[in-house]
Order: C-alpha cells, then sequence, then structure tokens
C-alpha cells in the first residue's frame, strides 16, 4: 500500500512532537490577540458611532432668484452673459421705452391739465365767496326800488284814471251846454258868440279827455316795464338767496378738480414706473444662470428672463430617516462633507426639523388607508446651517454626507 510523504513524514516522531508543540502553543497566544484586537475596533466603532446619526441624503441648497421683465417690451440690449457675477442694482437688460416716454409725457401734460383746472376753481370759489354778500344787498336795493316803482306807478294809473273820469265829466256838462246854447241860438236868447263859446269848451273838453286817455296808456306802458323789473328784481333776489349752494357747488368743483389732479398725478407716476421698468436691474447679489433672453425679442411679465444664485447664501438639507429623529434638536452641532471635495469638513450646526414628511409635500403623496398597505420608512428634510461663510465656493445642488451629534 502506497503511502503519501509529507515534510514532517520525513523527519523524525520526537522533531514532529515538537512542531506541533509549537504551532499549538503560536494558536494559544495568536488567537486570543486577534479576539481582543476585532473586540477593541467593535467597541471603538460602537462608541463612536453612539450619539452620532449621519445621512448621505443630502444636499448643498441656495436662493434662486428668477428675474422677469414687469412691463412687456421689445429687448433694446442685454448686458450680462451666462455665469458672470452681477451686485445688486446693477443694469442686466434694456427694453426699448419710446412708447413708455411718450406715455410718460402724455401723462405729465394731463396732470398739467388737470392742476390748472384746480387753480381755476379755487379762483372761482374765492370770487362766489367774495361775492355773495354783495350780490344779495344788490338784490334786495333792486327789489326795494322796483317794488317802490310798483307801487308808484300803480298809483299814477289810479291817477290817470281818475283824471279820465273828470275829463268825460267836464266834456258831458260841455256837450249839455252846447246844445243848449244851439237850441236858445234857434230862438234868437242867446248870441252866436255864445253859442261860439260853449262849442270850444266842449272841444277843449273833449281834448282833455283825450290827453288823460294818452296818459292812462303811457302809465300803463310805465306799468308793465315796472312789473318787469320787479319780476327781474325777484329773480335775482332768489338767485341771491341761492348763494350757500352756490357756495357749495364752488367747493363741490373745488373737490372734483383735486381729484382729477390726484388722478392724474398717480397716472404720472405710473408711467414714471412703467418707464424705469424698462431697465431690469439685477434683484440682489448673484451668478447668472438660465439666461434666455437675447436682443430684439419680445418679452412679457409670463416668462422669466434669466436666474440669479446669491453664491454665498448657501445652507445644506439633510433627509434623514424617520428613526433618526428621536434625540435630534435646533442647536445641535453637524459636520458636512460635499462630494465635490473630497474629505473636507465643514461645521455647522442643525437649525430646524420639517414640519412633515418629504412624501407629504409630494405631487401625489402616498394614502396608506388604499390598495395594498406596504411600510417604508420615511424621511424628513433637516436644515443644516453652515457656521462660518466657505472658503470654497458651494453651489446648490451639490451632493453631500451630514453628521449630526445628538450627545
Amino acid at each position: 500500500m502506497a503511502t503519501t510523504w509529507n515534510e514532517t513524514s520525513a523527519l523524525p516522531a520526537p522533531a514532529i512532537a515538537a512542531a506541533q508543540a509549537k504551532k499549538s502553543r503560536r494558536a494559544t497566544i495568536v488567537l486570543p490577540v486577534l479576539v481582543a484586537l476585532a473586540a477593541a475596533a467593535g467597541g471603538g466603532a460602537y462608541l463612536h458611532g453612539l450619539g452620532v446619526e449621519s445621512t448621505d441624503d443630502a444636499q448643498v441648497e441656495g436662493h434662486v432668484v428668477n428675474v422677469a421683465t414687469r412691463v412687456p417690451g421689445q429687448v433694446k440690449a442685454v448686458l450680462v452673459r451666462d455665469n458672470q457675477l452681477v451686485e445688486a442694482g446693477e443694469l442686466m437688460v434694456e427694453i426699448d421705452d419710446a412708447d413708455y416716454l411718450a406715455r410718460l409725457a402724455g401723462a405729465r401734460a394731463d396732470l398739467a391739465s388737470a392742476e390748472a383746472g384746480l387753480l381755476s376753481a379755487k379762483a372761482q370759489l374765492a370770487l362766489t365767496e367774495r361775492s355773495i354778500d354783495a350780490n344779495l344787498a344788490q338784490a334786495k336795493g333792486s327789489l326795494a326800488q322796483a317794488s317802490s316803482g310798483w307801487v308808484a306807478t300803480r298809483a299814477a294809473t289810479a291817477q290817470a284814471r281818475a283824471d279820465i273820469t273828470a275829463a268825460e265829466s267836464r266834456q258831458a256838462l260841455a256837450r249839455l251846454e252846447l246844445t243848449r246854447a244851439e237850441s236858445l241860438r234857434g230862438t234868437e236868447a242867446v248870441s252866436q258868440a255864445e253859442v261860439d263859446n260853449r262849442r270850444a269848451a266842449f272841444d277843449q273838453a273833449a281834448a282833455m279827455v283825450d290827453q288823460a286817455r294818452a296818459r292812462l296808456a303811457g302809465v300803463d306802458a310805465s306799468t308793465a316795464s315796472t312789473a318787469g323789473a320787479v319780476e327781474a328784481a325777484n329773480g335775482r333776489m332768489v338767485a341771491a338767496q341761492t348763494g350757500p349752494e352756490q357756495l357749495d357747488a364752488a367747493r363741490a368743483a373745488v373737490a372734483v378738480a383735486d381729484a382729477r389732479v390726484a388722478q392724474a398725478r398717480a397716472a404720472r407716476d405710473m408711467a414714471e414706473l412703467n418707464e424705469s421698468y424698462t431697465k431690469i436691474k439685477a434683484p440682489a447679489r448673484g451668478v447668472v444662470s438660465r439666461r434666455s433672453v437675447e436682443p430684439g425679442q419680445m418679452i412679457s411679465a409670463e416668462r422669466p428672463l434669466l436666474a440669479l444664485v446669491p453664491p454665498d447664501d448657501v445652507w445644506v438639507v439633510a433627509n434623514f430617516k424617520e428613526d433618526q429623529l428621536a434625540e435630534m434638536k435646533p442647536g445641535q452641532s453637524v459636520t458636512v462633507r460635499v462630494d465635490a471635495y473630497g474629505r473636507k469638513d465643514f461645521a455647522g450646526h442643525l437649525e430646524s426639523l420639517a414640519s412633515a414628511a418629504g412624501a407629504r409635500f409630494a405631487l401625489l403623496p402616498p394614502d396608506n388607508a388604499s390598495g395594498n398597505f406596504v411600510k417604508v420608512v420615511q424621511r424628513v428634510p433637516v436644515l443644516v446651517r453652515l457656521d462660518a461663510a466657505p472658503a470654497v465656493p458651494l453651489r446648490p445642488g451639490m451632493s453631500a454626507f451630514v453628521t449630526v451629534s445628538t450627545r
């Protein structure tokens, strides 16, 4: 029967026994050492991880300021380029302002016209205030004068009618005496001269009647004129008595003119604002990104022209599992490592924890009450603020590894 040869088989039996004893002693020494090293490593890892929570589901965040126009128009010039750093208030885009300058000129002309109308209304108010008392006194004097004239013409009318009555009576008497004289002349009782005298007396009485009637006609005409004067004086009196209403109307006209001035001034201010909006300036310091505007382009307020990313105001959002949040609270120290810079650490602190899990803010949040339920560990966003401005640029969207000390 063949035998298998090995190194120990060529040695004598005492040598083989010594080698085996030596290996046994070496194993009894090395094995406890290895066990001790493993226990030390495990204990160190445990102690190092005690009171620390970490996640690689984190990224750098920052403000992204979308810049859009406030007035529509055609782009005249674009003064910035992509990835350019601009300061707050720096001019970036110009819009053709010819239309807005014309509207501004029209608004200023309307304001000047409204201000002139206000001055006119104020002058009319002052004139009305000064003339009310004078108009009332003048109207009273005219009415008194017209009333006295009316009384005088009424008395003159009565006198003229009485004169007509008296003249007619004398005419009737003269006619009777003429008739008697003519009868007596037929019997030669009176002379022809007496008859002629009676006829002359009759003619004179008839003329006096005509004269009295003409005087009455004149008095009637004067009476009509006086009546017109009285009516006109009454009208002026009524108008003068409406002085308070005229004053209120003048004050209302001033108020309307003042409102028109305010309206025109507001239109002028709006035209100036619209004209100033044709110069699009940077609202904050930042780097130009997503520029989509070009010269000659028609733009409106619905579409952003570019975005500004402030380089200094950045923070980190870490999404921790819900079972990691028990000991987290604002103010705890945080160490941040950004993938772009390898093992470089950034010191920070935990500023706040989100009020709900990230799934709650999804477009279609999960509804565990419907369908088959599958439990998924949720993640809650935690905001980490750096303690100092980083020496290297941190750009929003960079991946990070975040460790929170909850000790």
